[in-house]
């Protein structure tokens, strides 16, 4: 059984006391007073654009996955079993000297196959093609349930054909450098590849994707579920762009069925890539095919291509100075395209079954949590109450590792990296393909259990956390509760809330898109969102000083911590029961389990790389995270703070919404 509020012997308080900065009163600064020793001896490692809790915990897992795939490797593990597909794809990316000596054959093929393009239905086909094997396309096409029904399948189509992060790059000002600088990448990818006349190819590539990235939705617009759900038929497909060869598409990627009725996100964006393919010349299309895949295959061409692909991705967009060993972009690579296979062997050695146990308890408290904030939420009817608690009640939570292990069985691996690398794109394009008309499968999850993450699920309706999050600062067996409800408590209770923010919101338990909401109701969560959305427009990164934080895009994350954070402290009091938190380290239980919350987010950022997140990442930058807990009336009373400190914020304009 694990520490609770008793003060049992050998209980620690599970605060990182080495990173408290006492120059820096909580009061003022809750985030760098639990951060701030650790922000100021720690430098971002040369190989990364940000570091943090996340990413410490992520270079555990790179390290106990590398020593798996070392032993698979040197044991020669069967081809046909898990251990061995992760241990040829892994030795065929680590064969630095074959990759050298193959040079571009691997892409030879697919070049010339550009090359014989001769008008827009063979380009949009070919395009699909190349998605199958998992080097991108004009659009991006996913499986996923039915947000209108989430009994069945369906197939999405979402908008692509971009090099840069986000549509904003190709019409902001501020990004002018950046454009001219991609310019010239693409011109000397080109040129690596021997393709003809690569600065005025790149010229073209750079107008057609300036084109299409003008039909794109902004990333907040992106978020709206409704405004972006589009069930068309194949014949409304064809009336809604024409030139786009669908049927050819669909043969291509390796499921003629799949278009049969789709649900197209952003009409027009498909809009105007059927305009651009009736407009633009045929040889520009080319052009623009030719260098993503090249772009695409970049990561398993020679170094040459690898360090001009860093040049620009990771100099460039993130200030990073150095690229990553390539044993670590190896374990990526497994872990992208197999990452069952080897979270199989990860779990078995790594993620004790006692863990599980802990962790409903903790599941069970923040739903009881949620249950009883419900039911004193005065800007909620009795009618969405009752909505709301039997949503809560439909919640699955999935902890460590999935019941059922993915099947690799029809995966054949040559030793070949780019060969191999498409196999297994393809292999993946093929498994989601058969869902359609297939039941839905309740147990599948979307994260590796080596993943150091968590996340909601509205189509299911349900909150997962793979094994490797549940570690310290997140959870602590040999901690007190106060952090562990602070840590990961507070990121069940964030991943619950997401049920209930602004998009999550719009899902009932069966995690079908409908409006279950009063108009008043939904007019005053709105307007709670829009006063959260107003207290982050205001604040800056301290990576990037001058710019500010998108609070639109960022709503739905702030809404979850904020989530997170009240129903997780109420948790804590749930567990704590009568008894009263022992003081640890001179800090009381409401005082530690703040301070747990905040040192999750740990972490700093280049400029670059804090610029281009505050384009394109709906979380919140580190520090900002940590000090939403200024909205919250416990943290306001642990630390008693008051007018004038720098935590202080008026209670009018506080935000808790759950």
């Amino acid at each position: 059984m694990w520490a609770q509020c008793d003060g049992m012997s050998g209980m620690t308080s599970g605060i990182i006391l080495a990173n408290l900065d006492p120059s820096i009163r909580p009061q003022d600064d809750l985030f760098g007073y639990t951060n701030g020793t650790w922000l100021a001896q720690t430098e971002i490692p040369a190989d990364r654009g940000r570091y943090g809790t996340f990413d410490r915990l992520r270079e555990q897992a790179e390290h106990h996955l590398r020593d798996i795939l070392d032993e698979a490797v040197a044991a020669n593990a069967p081809a046909d079993t898990s251990r061995g597909r992760v241990a040829r794809l892994y030795g065929a990316f680590m064969d630095e000297s074959a990759v050298q000596a193959a040079g571009l054959s691997g892409v030879a093929d697919l070049l010339a196959q550009v090359d014989g393009v001769t008008d827009a239905a063979t380009l949009v086909a070919l395009t699909g093609r190349l998605e199958r094997i998992g080097l991108g396309g004009a659009i991006h096409h996913f499986v996923n349930t039915d947000d209108r029904d989430s009994s069945r399948y369906v197939t999405y189509l979402h908008q692509g054909g971009l090099g840069l992060p986000d549509e904003s790059y190709y019409r902001e000002e501020r990004y002018a450098e950046t454009r001219a600088v991609y310019e010239k990448h693409v011109a000397a990818m080109l040129a690596l590849a021997g393709r003809p006349d690569p600065e005025a190819a790149a010229a073209r590539i750079m107008a057609l994707e300036t084109r299409l990235a003008a039909g794109h939705l902004d990333k907040v617009a992106d978020r709206d579920p409704v405004a972006t759900y589009h069930l068309l038929t194949a014949a409304d497909l064809t009336s809604l762009a024409p030139h786009v060869n669908w049927d050819g598409y669909a043969a291509a990627l390796g499921s003629p069925g799949a278009l049969g009725e789709v649900v197209v996100r952003q009409p027009d964006y498909v809009t105007a890539l059927s305009a651009a393919l009736a407009d633009e010349p045929i040889d520009t299309w080319k052009d623009w095919l030719g260098w993503h895949v090249i772009h695409g295959a970049a990561p398993f061409l020679p170094s040459e291509f690898v360090q001009e692909n860093f040049d620009f991705y990771g100099r460039t967009l993130s200030g990073t100075p150095a690229l990553r060993e390539r044993w670590k972009r190896g374990v990526e690579l497994i872990d992208r395209l197999l990452g069952d296979a080897l979270g199989e062997l990860y779990v078995d050695r790594h993620f004790p079954p006692a863990a599980k146990a802990r962790m409903s308890e903790l599941v069970d408290n923040l739903v009881e949590a949620f249950r009883r904030s419900f039911a004193t939420r005065q800007w909620m009817s009795e009618g969405t109450k009752a909505q709301a608690l039997a949503k809560l009640e439909r919640f699955t939570p999935k902890v460590g590792y999935p019941d059922t292990w993915r099947d690799y069985s029809g995966l054949v691996l040559s030793g070949d990296l780019l060969a191999d690398v498409s196999a297994a794109n393809a292999f993946e394009t093929d498994r989601n393909l058969a869902k359609l008309g297939q039941p839905v499968d309740r147990g599948e999850w979307f994260m590796s259990p080596q993943t150091v993450n968590a996340y909601y699920n509205p189509g299911l309706n349900e909150i997962v956390f793979p094994a490797a999050i549940l570690q310290p600062p997140f959870f602590d067996v040999e901690a007190d509760d106060a952090v562990n409800y602070g840590g990961i408590g507070a990121v069940i209770g964030h991943e619950v809330g997401h049920g209930f923010d602004d998009q999550g919101s719009q899902y009932d338990g069966d995690g079908t898109l409908r409006n279950w909401w009063t108009d008043s109701d939904r007019a005053a969560f709105d307007a709670l969102g829009a006063k959260l959305i107003a207290q982050f427009d205001r604040l800056e990164p301290r990576a990037a000083p001058g710019r500010t934080v998108n609070g639109a895009l960022t709503v739905g994350e702030n809404l979850g911590d904020l989530a997170g954070l009240g129903v997780g402290h109420a948790a804590y009091r749930i567990a704590c029961g009568d008894q009263e938190p022992p003081v640890l380290d001179g800090l009381t239980g409401d005082q530690r389990f703040f301070l747990g919350w905040a040192q999750v987010w740990c972490g700093k950022a280049r400029e670059e790389t804090a610029v281009m997140l505050l384009a394109v990442d709906p979380h919140s930058p580190p520090e900002h995270r940590g000090n939403v807990v200024r909205n919250i009336g416990a943290f306001v009373e642990a630390f008693g703070v008051r007018e004038g400190d720098g935590m202080w914020l008026d209670p009018a304009d506080r935000v808790e919404v759950f």
